[in-house]
């Protein structure tokens, strides 16, 4: 059993569910609590997506354990698991049955909302994924576009989703609101953010796994452009992630009182510039694993920030917190 929760990334998936409740719970709840509107806890067209979204992932990660088996054996032969502890008809049974259920259930998800667009990405995500996983990983930045991307897309369908179920409920009034602004504002920066963390650390693990994409050829980033200049791409990713986080701040959180500054500075901000010192004196295999790990830390902190913003709405508008109680002004 332990071998089969690895081989579909059981920590991956729980954060992906992890990210998708917050978005919901501590970012779109609370704007909707300050138009006066209360949604249910959990539905099932949201109970859906979080799923469906997990079982495609989990069928992404099998599936890209399964063409990276030559790779894999070189990079990191103890944590190979298709092919050794896995066979390979089995895994990519699992793949089928993974992304299947993904891709139906999804599709189930986006009947109860009636939305198109939902139903177009769970049908146009697991493409993605098997071309990525077949032959855009080892092309220069395309792979490394799509992964950030798919990570970026599986935080902002949480605000699709729920803005279908609004207007299924109450037409286009919604759209005569600020809700779908603010949904969109605010979810898509988390997205934003995902984009870009996952893009980095998407390209230090291509460091790190350099010597076996040479020996398939694969034309990645540090093998086109050499690891020096990788890195340098690498700090400009930070530094861009950093410099975006603190002007998005000043011109568009107005919330009062510097909590959100404090927690960008010391909570995100901080740790990127740890990442970059790691980054920049890093030679070895394992150098690059521990900036990889830094990074996904860093990603955690972001979405946390979704418990200040709840906060910080309940404070301003006097809304309750998670509908158990109410913080003076």
């Amino acid at each position: 059993m332990i071998k089969y929760l690895k081989l579909i990334r059981y920590q991956n998936l729980a954060f992906i569910v992890f990210i998708q409740l917050m978005m919901r719970q501590t970012i779109l709840m609370p704007i909707l609590q300050k138009y006066g509107f209360n949604i249910p806890a959990f539905d099932i067209a949201s109970i859906l997506l979080i799923i469906a979204t997990v079982f495609i992932a989990g069928g992404g990660y099998i599936l890209n354990d399964y063409f990276d088996i030559k790779i894999d054996a070189i990079n990191r032969p103890e944590k190979q698991i298709v092919n050794n502890t896995v066979p390979k008809r089995t895994a990519m049974l699992l793949h089928q049955l993974f992304t299947a259920t993904g891709v139906i259930l999804g599709l189930i998800s986006a009947y109860f909302s009636r939305s198109f667009t939902m139903a177009f990405i769970f049908i146009v995500v697991p493409g993605l994924l098997w071309f990525y996983s077949a032959s855009y990983k080892r092309q220069f930045i395309t792979g490394n576009l799509i992964v950030a991307f798919v990570a970026a897309l599986s935080v902002m369908i949480v605000a699709i989703n729920e803005l279908a179920l609004l207007k299924l409920e109450f037409g286009d009034l919604i759209y005569e609101t600020q809700i779908p602004t603010e949904f969109y504002g605010w979810v898509g920066g988390f997205s934003l953010f995902s984009f870009l963390l996952t893009w980095i650390r998407e390209l230090i693990k291509d460091i790190e796994d350099i010597k076996g994409d040479m020996e398939l050829e694969c034309r990645t980033m540090p093998i086109k452009w050499g690891i020096a200049k990788t890195k340098w791409f690498i700090y400009t990713l930070i530094i861009v992630t950093t410099a975006t986080l603190f002007t998005l701040n000043h011109l568009f959180i107005s919330f009062d009182g510097s909590l959100t500054t404090r927690y960008i500075a010391f909570g995100i901000g901080l740790p990127l510039i740890t990442l970059l010192g790691l980054v920049f004196a890093a030679k070895t295999s394992r150098d690059f694993s521990q900036a990889s790990t830094l990074s996904k830390f860093i990603m955690l902190t972001g979405v946390l920030y979704g418990f200040i913003f709840y906060y910080l709405m309940a404070k301003t508008y006097n809304i309750s917190l998670f509908d158990l109680f109410l913080l003076n002004k």
